[in-house]
């Protein structure tokens, strides 16, 4: 991606995780762009299916353009907490710091500034959260383990509760473990599964999904243990309905 379109996404990520539609003028006023190029690069992020928008109301990220933004804050934010805990930086300049650092730095040297700062979960200056890892580990030291075994690869992922009706992803693997983790893969969502999204209303409720001739309904909480591949043709795949329902709540 370009750091322009990076830059889109980070600031429409900003809203949507405060529960709210990123609107023209707000995105306008915080890139401090023109609202027509606001308006043009809307058009452009919603042809390549990074983001949904509704007339006077706002833009949603869909899966895929969460997957994307995400990557990108978890950067920023791991680089606010070493510029801060580690180098000393004053609490005001890390912001303005990570944003000149946060386009060039790999996904690699990322998981390495986690590993060194002991997986924070909150960057310093306003406490928002840092987005999950996205490699199939629980702790540092599996994530350190699986870097190693993947020589570094790294998969466009995000969770399912972030995708939107529609989109179709293939599991990536579910993380934790317990009765949650195991509910889940008693209902088929293990890794390697397609899945299409029928209903998930914006930012809260369950989210209603078909994998094979099942439909299930997964609460947010449960859904957020679920990684999810959003790209490389997935959204082609051809899913078929049937009369079977399972709920499941998180």
């Amino acid at each position: 991606m370009s750091e322009s379109v990076e830059e889109y996404l980070e600031a429409i990520h900003s809203f949507n995780e405060r529960g709210e539609l990123a609107k023209n003028q707000d995105l306008s006023e915080k890139l401090k762009v023109a609202p027509s190029s606001v308006t043009q690069m809307i058009k452009k992020l919603a042809d390549e299916g990074l983001v949904t928008y509704e007339p006077y109301k706002g833009v949603l990220l869909t899966g895929k353009g969460m997957a994307r933004a995400q990557k990108v804050v978890r950067k920023h934010r791991l680089l606010e907490r070493f510029l801060h805990d580690t180098l000393g930086l004053r609490i005001e300049k890390v912001h303005d710091e990570a944003c000149k650092l946060e386009h060039s730095i790999s996904d690699e040297t990322a998981a390495a500034l986690c590993d060194t700062l002991k997986s924070p979960k909150t960057c310093p200056d306003d406490g928002k959260p840092i987005p999950a890892c996205t490699l199939d580990a629980n702790d540092c030291a599996q994530c350190k383990s699986v870097r190693e075994v993947d020589g570094g690869r790294f998969k466009l992922l995000t969770q399912l509760s972030h995708l939107r009706p529609g989109e179709h992803a293939r599991v990536a693997f579910v993380r934790g473990s317990g009765s949650s983790t195991q509910r889940i893969m008693d209902m088929g969502l293990c890794p390697g599964t397609i899945l299409k999204v029928d209903n998930a209303a914006p930012f809260n409720g369950p989210i209603q999904v078909s994998v094979r001739d099942t439909s299930l309904a997964l609460g947010r909480e449960l859904a957020e243990n679920v990684f999810v591949e959003v790209e490389n043709g997935v959204h082609t795949i051809q899913l078929s309905r049937g009369p079977h329902h399972i709920i499941a709540n998180g």
